[in-house]
C-alpha cells in the first residue's frame, strides 16, 4: 500500500492509524519505503504509525551529526502535541532514537531496536571509493541483505545515486563520523525505558554480537532473532518481525 507524504512546516512524514504513536525511524540509505509491512499492519492495530522523513542531507555540515537529528526527533513529536510514543529505529534510527531516549526519556514510552548502530561503527562511511562503479555498489548494497534478491534495481540506483552526489557523499560521511563519537556504550545502563531488540541471526553491517552487548548493557531489554536474516529484518522478513513486535507489545501493554 502506497502511503501519501505530507509536508506540514519543516516536516515531510507518512502518517497512517489512529492510537498510541509508533515514530519510526529509517536508516541512513533506508527510504521509507522500508517499512511499508509495520505501517499497514500496526495502524490497523491501535496504533498511529508515523514515519519522519530525517534530514539527513538537507542540513548544514554543523548540524549533520546523530545529536542534532535526536533533537529534530523531539521537536517532530512536540510538534505533533504527542505526551509519549513508542519508537522504533532501524540502523542509523536505531542511534537516533537511543539517543532520543537518552536525552528526553519521559517522552518514551518504550523503545525497538533492529541492526541499530550506537555500538559498533563498521557500517557506514567506507567502501566508496569505487564509488562510480555501479557493480560494486550493487555488491555492497545486496550484503546488506540476506538474500541478496532484495537489493532491487531502485534500491542499488538510490544508493549509487547517493555516493555518486558529492553533497550527499560528505553528509554521509559526516553522520558516520559522528556515530562513531556518539558511541552509546556508557549511556546504555541508564536508559531504562523497556526495549524490544529485533535483529538478523546474519546481519554483517551489525554482527549478533552487537545485538548480545545491546541487549547486555540496557537493563529492560528482550532479544529476539530472526533467522536468514540481514541488516534490515522488517523489509526481509515483515510477517515474522511484525508478529515478534506486536506480541512484545502486548505483553507490555503498550
Amino acid at each position: 500500500m502506497t502511503h501519501r507524504l505530507k509536508k506540514e512546516k519543516n516536516y515531510s512524514y507518512i502518517e497512517a492509524g489512529e492510537g498510541t504513536p509508533i515514530i519510526v525511524l529509517h536508516g541512513l540509505m533506508g527510504g521509507l519505503s522500508n517499512f511499508d509491512a509495520v505501517i499497514d499492519f500496526f495502524s490497523k492495530k491501535g496504533y498511529k504509525v508515523l514515519i519522519p522523513e530525517l534530514p539527513i542531507y538537507t542540513k548544514s555540515l554543523l548540524k549533520t551529526n546523530v545529536k542534532h537529528f535526536a533533537k529534530y526527533l523531539h521537536d517532530f513529536i512536540d510538534f505533533k502535541g504527542f505526551k509519549e510514543v513508542i519508537i522504533l529505529g532501524n540502523s542509523l534510527g536505531g542511534h537516533i532514537g537511543l539517543y532520543h531516549t537518552k536525552m528526553y526519556p519521559k517522552t518514551v514510552k518504550a523503545l525497538i531496536i533492529t541492526g541499530s548502530s550506537g555500538l559498533y561503527e563498521n557500517a557506514m562511511g567506507g567502501g566508496y571509493t569505487k564509488r562510480s562503479d555501479y557493480e560494486v555498489i550493487k555488491k555492497k548494497a545486496q550484503e546488506v541483505f540476506y538474500d541478496p534478491a532484495i537489493a532491487t534495481k531502485a534500491i542499488v540506483d538510490e544508493v549509487y545515486d547517493t555516493v555518486n552526489d558529492r553533497n550527499k557523499l560528505i553528509k554521509t560521511l559526516a553522520i558516520a563520523k559522528s556515530a562513531i563519537r556518539h558511541n552509546m556504550s556508557k549511556d546504555l545502563p541508564n536508559i531504562k525505558i523497556p526495549t524490544c531488540i529485533i535483529w538478523g541471526k546474519n546481519d554483517g553491517v551489525t554482527p549478533p554480537e552487537v545485538a548480545v552487548e545491546f541487549n547486555n548493557l540496557l537493563p529492560e531489554s528482550e532479544l529476539f532473532w530472526i533467522d536468514r536474516c540481514g541488516h534490515a529484518a522488517m523489509m526481509e522478513h515483515p510477517d515474522e518481525f511484525n508478529k515478534i513486535l506486536d506480541a512484545w507489545l502486548q505483553k507490555g501493554g503498550y
